[in-house]
Parts: structure tokens; sequence; C-alpha cells
């Protein structure tokens, strides 16, 4: 057994098995079936099963390696963009070049669709698409694991309880991210922090930076981040799927001191974001960190900055922060009026409107906060004087 055979991707000499195994896997298939005939599910789902599985054997037909499976995903992921969203952008791109691999630390609001424009975005540049960080919460069910870990995921242990098997887990993360970079020559994709930013307010857990010295602690920290080549990248949503659920849960986390998940939240999150309406969807990638920076607290704010520098604003936006009650009076924040032309303003005023009409009043002072949170963030930036 490997060093990281319990947290890495799948190889591909294992695509066939583990394909084989899904297709066999009765949940999987209870799953997708309600997912592609919600109405029907009930009632016809002994009729509907055999009929998935023999639509999912056919797609597979061929698939007997990694890449192979990404390109079947592509397809995928063209459909969401083209049925879930008015257009995905990209910047930066550029900046990554063929033989080197990356460590691309982002901000994080949708668990599944945050990693995949990312990876679309590096697909469609010509180049590898990089390992993905997922968090074994969300990895309840073994078909969960098994699909993640084809699409080249590996498993961030989050659920742990006692202090030394969570620092074995950062140290073995640690170990494998620096392999994949370094020896492997394979880019890694993880978040800027532990779980989506709910409230619109990214910021870099320097605990997350931490981790990535653990296995090499021998060498100075900022040697050890300069040969992992960490660059920034942005994730703007023009709209998120997921606000209102995200809204009513930090209403009643301010109101209660605490949230519980009820069972399947998770498996409604992913399925809101992948087929929500998005709107226009932007990721920016900022080149590779060389700024000189003495430690984890002192690197996170230069990630921050990064992020939030590239962070596309959109109307609604400004929207949100033109009626959020915490506006800052220190900034000068132009209104969406100056800002944008009347036709595009006209229709996002219209889908705020209607965001805001379908929230409770009492939780909505925590939808406008997701989208005041970014304008506040990215002005106080431009407000700040420049680093020496």
């Amino acid at each position: 057994m490997g060093q990281f055979d319990s947290i890495r991707p799948y190889n591909d000499d294992e695509v066939p098995a583990v394909l084989a195994r899904l297709l066999a896997d009765k949940s999987f298939l209870e799953i997708l079936t309600q997912f592609r005939f919600p109405r029907l599910a009930s009632s016809c789902s002994w009729l509907l099963k055999p009929l998935i599985a023999f639509l999912l054997r056919r797609a597979a037909k061929g698939i007997n390696n990694v890449a192979t499976l990404q390109d079947k995903v592509e397809r995928y992921v063209d459909r969401i963009i083209d049925h879930a969203t008015d257009g995905v952008t990209y910047s930066g791109v550029e900046r990554l070049t063929a033989g080197s691999a990356y460590l691309l630390l982002a901000n994080h609001r949708d668990i599944v669709m945050d990693p995949a424009f990312v990876n679309y975005a590096v697909y469609h540049a010509g180049l590898p698409t990089p390992r993905i960080a997922i968090g074994d919460n969300l990895l309840q069910k073994p078909f969960v694991s098994d699909l993640m870990r084809l699409n080249k995921s590996f498993i961030v242990h989050r659920s742990l309880s006692g202090r030394r098997e969570k620092l074995a887990a950062f140290q073995l993360l640690s170990a494998y991210i620096n392999h994949s970079i370094r020896t492997d020559q394979q880019s890694i994709w993880i978040a800027q922090a532990e779980g989506r930013a709910k409230d619109g307010d990214d910021r870099t857990d320097s605990a997350i930076l931490k981790m990535l010295h653990m296995s090499r602690k021998s060498e100075p920290f900022a040697e050890v981040i300069a040969g992992l080549n960490l660059t920034p990248v942005s994730i703007s949503y023009e709209y998120d799927p997921c606000d209102q659920a995200k809204a009513r849960e930090l209403y009643i986390r301010a109101t209660t001191g605490s949230y519980e998940k009820a069972p399947g939240e998770d498996d409604s999150s992913i399925a809101r974001g992948i087929t929500g309406y998005k709107g226009r969807v932007h990721v920016s990638f900022a080149a590779p960190i060389d700024t000189p920076f003495e430690d984890s607290k002192q690197l996170a704010a230069l990630v921050d900055k990064k992020i939030l520098a590239g962070y596309r604003l959109f109307p609604a936006h400004y929207l949100a922060y033109e009626m959020w009650s915490e506006r800052d009076p220190a900034l000068t924040v132009p209104r969406a009026t100056e800002l944008f032309a009347a036709p595009e303003l006209a229709t996002a005023q219209a889908q705020w409107q209607k965001r805001l009409a379908a929230c409770p009043a009492e939780q909505r002072p925590f939808l406008v906060l997701q989208y005041a949170n970014p304008v506040r963030n990215q002005y106080r930036l431009t407000a700040s004087p420049p680093s020496p």
C-alpha cells in the first residue's frame, strides 16, 4: 500500500473497476433516478433504474483512464454553462505554463462548481487539470467518494476529533500536496479556508498555509511556499444559487448561536449549486506569489489582496451594498447607476428584487450581506495605501 492511497485520486488502472462498482451501486442509481426524473422517481423507480443503468453503461463505454473520463465530464460542464449561466469568462489563465505545477488557492462559494469552473479554464487552455481537495464530510456515501476520486479529487479529513489523528491527517495532506506538485508535477486546487464563505467575506485561513509547511518543517517557510507556485484564484458568481439557503443558515446561527444541518442538506446544496441559475461567472488567475513574506499570517494577507483584487463585481453586488445597513462610511463606492448601462442594470434590478422577494423578511439582511461584503472588501483594498 502506498503512502497516499487512503486520500489520493484513483489511478488510470483503477478506473474500469471503480466504474463497474458505481454502475452496480443501488444508492447511486437511486440518486440519479431522482435527479433525472424527479416527478416519476417515487412511482416508477423499478422501471427507471434499469434505464439509468443502461444509459450509464453506454456513456462509460471506452472509458479506461482519467483523461477520457474528464473528456466526458467536460461535455456536461458545457451543458451546465449553457443552461445555468449567462456565460463564463476567464482572465490570467495564460499565466499558467505547460510543464509547471501550481497550488491554486481559491475563494470558495460553491461545493462542486468552484473547482469545476477552474478545471474548465485549465482544460481549455490545453493544460492538465488540477487535483481537487474535497472534505470527507461530503463523502458520506461510498459512491460519492468513488465519483470524486475518479475525477482527480483527493480527500481532506475534517471529521476527525482526536488531536493526534488530526495532526497525522494534516501531516499526510501536507506531504501529498508537496509530492503532487514537486514530484508528480500535478497542480492542486484547494479552498483558501475550510467550508464556503457563506457571508461573502473571502478570507484566507493562515492554518491552511501552515499545513503546507508541516511535512517540510526543516526548510524555511518562504522557500517551501515558493516551491509550490502558490497562485491565488478568484471565482465570482453574479448570483449564487444557494444564496437563500445560506441566508437561512446565517440567520439561524445569529439568532440561536448554532446551526445543525439536516440529513441530505449537503447533497441538496451540491444539486442546487450545479443546476441553479448563476448569471455571469468570472474566474481570475493571479500570478504566482513571489512577493517577500515572513510568516503564514503575512502570506494570508497577500493572498487576500490578490483574491479580492481579482473578484469581479456585478450590478447585484452594488445594489446590495446600496441597501446594506453596515456600509462603510469611510469608503467612496459609486452607485450602480454610475457603473452599468441602463438595460444591464434594469435586468439586474429585476433579478435582485425577485431574490429579495423569495427571502423571508427576517433573513433578508443575510442575503444582502452575501452580495455586499465583496464590494466593501474590494473598495477597502483600493482605498488602502500601497504596500512598501
